[in-house]
């Protein structure tokens, strides 16, 4: 069934016990942490099934394979700092057999305090237990858990992508051997444990409290916790890729401009060709990623930016421009859909004369009404970048590029200066503000409540980017 497997785990959930029950079992082997960075397999080995810690630190996928190939069924534990590479082999491998240990992450966090202040990883004889107690530190254990978080997200979504399953084994499963003769028979073997190791013993029994020195700071700075994620704000966005084709580099200046769809877009571009004193049809535009690199290239020292705008502002540029418009650019089809299910009160077409400010504002409301649901998966009409949120936009950019630079629209006079001096252009043009599209202006239908329905449907962009109101 499995021609290796993989123990992932964490230092103190109790890998070393599982370690040892699962080499209890015929044809069954373990290898300890074989692709650890700073030993292979166990402290003070220099090699494992035949290969040396610089081979497989060269070419890790050479131990992979010895362990396929060593006799029986074989495996290793992997925590979340081992060798990234092993990883991705090993996740993308479905004849690879994923064991999951997981413990409460207060009590590995203590445990492993204890430990590091004992310098005692394992215990074997009782009579000589090295005994301290862990400070708690509320920092320190925020980002402990953080990082175990990231890691099991991960690992849990890769499954999830790939059709794949694992066994899931918490540590207090480990006393269980019913549970351990079940993660023999997953594994496909057909020995038993008729008792479980008595070997290792439990190094620090009693409550968490009564192994730290504080414990009520501890306790103060739990309850603090959201446990329950309660403030946590669901996204349901689909991820999107880098956009490439869409990045505008100069003529000759070494900026590159990655644009967010209903941002400032022709200003920027008006502004990167006047740099150099040549029209917008000069830009690098429309390249590939291979075109874009060669671009980067040639230009020693470049820098990239992108540009948020308020979302308000945004979803009103992106409304008048793709909504409420009906010429080139426009999306007739979500326009329609919007005006028959959603019975947003659009203009006849864009020449309409008896489309007033006051039909504007509610049809606008409704169209922001229509985002919030859109965002939220609750639509059968796609999540277009135009209106995604700039959060999710900025997060693409990271599949290819990271933007040295991320601007506001309303600093881009001062900012665009100092980018463009930076990168040997002192006496840089300013930027042409934007004229806004559509028949009517977001100032002439502002309001409190256009304001906090765009806070609400944006929430995402205000808290991650700071946004406060609207400047009218």
């Amino acid at each position: 069934m499995f021609d290796y497997f993989i123990v992932l785990a964490e230092m103190r959930t109790g890998s070393n016990f599982l370690e040892t029950n699962l080499n209890a079992l015929d044809g069954v082997q373990c290898h300890g942490e074989a692709f650890n960075p700073h030993f292979i397999g166990y402290p003070n080995r220099t090699d494992l099934l035949g290969l040396t810690q610089d081979a497989r630190d060269r070419d890790p996928a050479q131990l992979v394979e010895a362990v396929k190939a060593a006799p029986g069924l074989n495996g290793f534990r992997f925590f979340h700092n081992h060798d990234p590479r092993v990883l991705e082999l090993a996740l993308a491998d479905r004849r690879c057999a994923k064991i999951i240990l997981t413990r409460n992450p207060l009590d590995s966090y203590v445990s492993l305090k204890i430990a590091k202040a004992t310098n005692q990883w394992k215990l074997t004889n009782v009579q000589r237990r090295k005994d301290s107690l862990a400070e708690f530190d509320a920092l320190e254990f925020a980002e402990h858990v953080t990082r175990l978080q990231a890691f099991q997200v991960e690992v849990l979504h890769r499954m999830q992508t790939s059709g794949q399953t694992a066994f899931y084994v918490a540590y207090e499963d480990l006393q269980d051997i019913d549970v351990m003769n079940g993660l023999a028979a997953w594994l496909g073997s057909e020995s038993r444990l008729e008792s479980l190791d008595q070997s290792l013993k439990v190094q620090n029994p009693g409550s968490v409290t009564e192994k730290v020195s504080n414990p009520e700071e501890m306790e103060q700075a739990l309850a603090g916790l959201d446990r329950f994620n309660l403030t946590r704000t669901p996204n349901f966005e689909p991820r999107r890729g880098a956009s490439v084709p869409s990045y505008i580099g100069g003529a000759t200046a070494p900026l590159l401009f990655l644009p967010v769809p209903g941002g400032p877009v022709d200003s920027l571009r008006d502004w990167l060709a006047a740099l150099d004193g040549v029209s917008a049809d000069d830009l690098h535009v429309r390249m590939n990623q291979k075109q874009l690199r060669q671009w980067k290239r040639k230009r020693t020292g470049h820098r990239s930016f992108s540009v948020l705008r308020h979302p308000l502002a945004r979803a009103h540029e992106v409304f008048c421009r793709r909504i409420v418009a009906t010429g080139p650019g426009s999306y007739d089809k979500i326009r329609d859909t919007l005006r028959r299910q959603f019975k947003l009160p659009l203009p006849e077409g864009a020449t309409d004369a008896s489309y007033g400010a006051d039909q504007h504002r509610d049809a606008f409301h409704g169209f922001l009404e229509f985002v919030r649901a859109n965002l939220a998966g609750q639509t059968a009409i796609r999540v277009d970048a135009a209106w995604a949120t700039q959060a999710t936009i900025v997060s693409s950019f990271a599949d290819f590029i990271l933007p040295d630079h991320i601007l506001r629209e309303d600093e881009l006079d001062e900012a665009l200066g100092a980018l463009a001096s930076k990168v040997g252009y002192p006496q840089a043009p300013a930027p042409m503000a934007e004229a806004e599209t559509g028949p009517h202006t977001l100032k002439s239908i502002h309001d409190k409540d256009l304001e906090d329905l765009a806070a609400d449907v944006y929430q995402r962009d205000y808290v991650m980017f700071g946004f406060g109101p609207w400047r009218t």
